[in-house]
């Protein structure tokens, strides 16, 4: 079993920088390929980003976000990260984090992650 815990979100201005985390407990970190998500308000969940497991050598970008958002991992640390630079209102979403046991796999839509977060709440004010 896999546990997953978002946090770093917060209130920011457009054009900002935010780092959120995602910090994993239970199976071992380095073998989980991971993802991240946002749903806005009243809207359907959306691939953000995705990262492959172990050296995450390979990472997949949504296009509205490529450019401008990170994905990253420390294995050492247990913990994912998505680097957030010069966000945009459309940005404001919670954003949460997923994992798959599938190495060398860039999951891009939900139905291929087996754990999720709890979430994080980004909201970027113009």
């Amino acid at each position: 079993q896999v546990q997953l815990v978002e946090s770093g979100g917060g209130l920011v201005q457009a054009g900002a920088s935010l780092r959120i985390s995602c910090a994993s407990s239970g199976r071992m970190f380095s073998t989980l390929g991971m993802g991240w998500f946002r749903q806005a308000a009243g809207k359907e969940r959306e691939f953000v980003a995705a990262i492959t497991s172990y050296t995450g050598t390979y990472t997949f970008y949504a296009a509205s976000v490529k450019g401008r958002f990170t994905s990253s991992r420390d294995n050492a640390k247990n913990t994912a990260y998505l680097q957030m630079n010069s966000v945009k209102p459309e940005d404001t979403a919670g954003y949460y984090c997923a994992a798959h046991s599938r190495a060398g796999v860039l999951g891009k839509t939900t139905a291929q992650y087996n754990y999720w977060g709890q979430g994080t709440q980004v909201t970027v004010s113009s």
